[in-house]
């Protein structure tokens, strides 16, 4: 381009736009990597009451913190299920998600991370994980066996009970409105940044999902605009064993569904029935 057709007003508007798009650009993808902890883990450190029927339990985690976490025995031969809710989520909202297992007579443990409901520390992939890990350790000084636990992952949690679930022998696995990975959310939330290659923690449940071997359940809403149900898709493809359940017209708040929530009890009670038949008395 020419000198003089550079000093035409149109053109100075058009360079200037240009230079001004590719200076934001350049700032704000810095921007958003260095925020991602906070948009991933808007955790508000408030304590909140813990739902009624509910004990407070303390969970001990392997770089020692104590965790506070919600705790409801189970009836005499019920398994045991722990919650993990979503990222932007409480006990107060894990209990009413498992309203209906609570119900039905199930343990129920709803499990708080790091950070959470004013519990100490900060929220991290890895440090997800040591807080389930803590979980389970817990109910195994009670005497519940990973064999007799139901993992479930809601959202963000569905990341955490699928490395659970690869890690111990669990009695079954039940995925609500989950993700394929969190890399490859970002991505579809922000296509115009290189997301997979900013975010660190991954949960990349897709690659994880073929190595569970306990019975898998998965449900996910058509309509939900948080998590899109192709995520579902995936992790159902990977899984070719898992049981996937499309709810339609159901958003991302699935998991407080009672339907869907009966269809887990449902579930359940199949996959489960031999292991209940042959479980001795109490847990």
């Amino acid at each position: 381009m020419t000198r003089a057709a550079l000093r035409r007003p149109g053109v100075r508007i058009a360079i200037g736009i240009v230079l001004g798009t590719a200076l934001a650009y350049v700032a704000t993808v810095p921007a958003l990597y260095a925020a991602q902890d906070g948009l991933i883990f808007p955790a508000t450190g408030s304590t909140g009451d813990l739902p009624q029927g509910y004990d407070e339990i303390g969970l001990s985690t392997a770089d020692g913190l104590q965790l506070r976490a919600g705790w409801r025995p189970p009836q005499p031969g019920k398994p045991v299920a722990v919650f993990f809710h979503g990222n932007g989520d409480s006990l107060s909202g894990a209990a009413r998600a498992t309203a209906v297992l609570a119900d039905a007579g199930y343990g129920v443990m709803l499990a708080e991370y790091r950070g959470y409901g004013g519990n100490p520390g900060k929220p991290g992939e890895a440090g997800l994980y040591a807080d389930g890990r803590a979980a389970l350790a817990w109910l195994a000084g009670k005497g519940i066996a990973s064999g007799r636990v139901v993992l479930i992952g809601n959202s963000m949690g569905s990341g955490v009970a699928v490395q659970l679930a690869r890690e111990a022998r669990v009695a079954a696995l039940v995925l609500v409105s989950p993700y394929s990975s969190l890399p490859e959310l970002a991505a579809q939330k922000l296509p115009w940044v290189p997301a997979r290659w900013m975010v660190r923690h991954r949960f990349d449940n897709a690659a994880k999902l073929p190595l569970v071997a306990a019975p898998v359940l998965i449900q996910h809403g058509t309509a939900d605009t948080m998590i899109a149900p192709g995520h579902a898709q995936t992790l159902g493809d990977a899984q070719p064993r898992a049981r996937l359940e499309l709810f339609p017209g159901l958003d991302h708040d699935l998991a407080w569904d009672r339907r869907a929530q009966e269809r887990q009890r449902a579930w359940l009670e199949l996959v489960l029935q031999p292991t209940q038949r042959h479980s001795p008395a109490g847990i």
